[in-house]
């Protein structure tokens, strides 16, 4: 939003005419929107992650107790370990995990954020933006 501010003071309010438009301060200001903003969406990032994960974990074990779960845990004795000749591989006790398929997952969201940051990164407007 600062960002969007500062462009709008210069394009609409000739800003740039004004002596105590200070070119050098202005653009201090907007590279560190740019920056609070970028590191407030690796946040966002880093939150989401940990839910999604919080979420994959409460949905295997939702009572909060070690139980088998294919492909992932088996709970098992010495004897069955004896059985399978001491062999500790693991795909021999849990499993292959059954596919998820996340239906949650926005292609064109995902498609559209990749472009944006693409955009961005080579300093140019979105397409959104050159609407605006």
């Amino acid at each position: 939003m600062a960002t969007r501010l500062i462009e709008i003071c210069e394009t609409e309010c000739n800003a740039k005419d004004s002596d105590e438009w200070s070119g050098k301060d202005i653009t201090r200001a907007r590279k560190a929107a740019d920056e609070f903003r970028q590191a407030a969406v690796e946040h966002l990032k880093q939150v989401r992650y940990f839910w999604k994960q919080a979420q994959w974990l409460t949905e295997r074990f939702p009572d909060g107790e070690l139980r088998d779960v294919q492909g992932l845990v088996k709970l098992v004795d010495v004897a069955e370990i004896e059985a399978n000749d001491w062999t500790l591989t693991p795909g021999r006790y849990v499993g292959v995990a059954p596919e998820e398929v996340d239906d949650d997952f926005d292609f064109e969201e995902a498609l559209r954020e990749i472009h944006v940051e693409w955009v961005r990164s080579r300093n140019m407007a979105t397409p959104a933006e050159m609407l605006a």
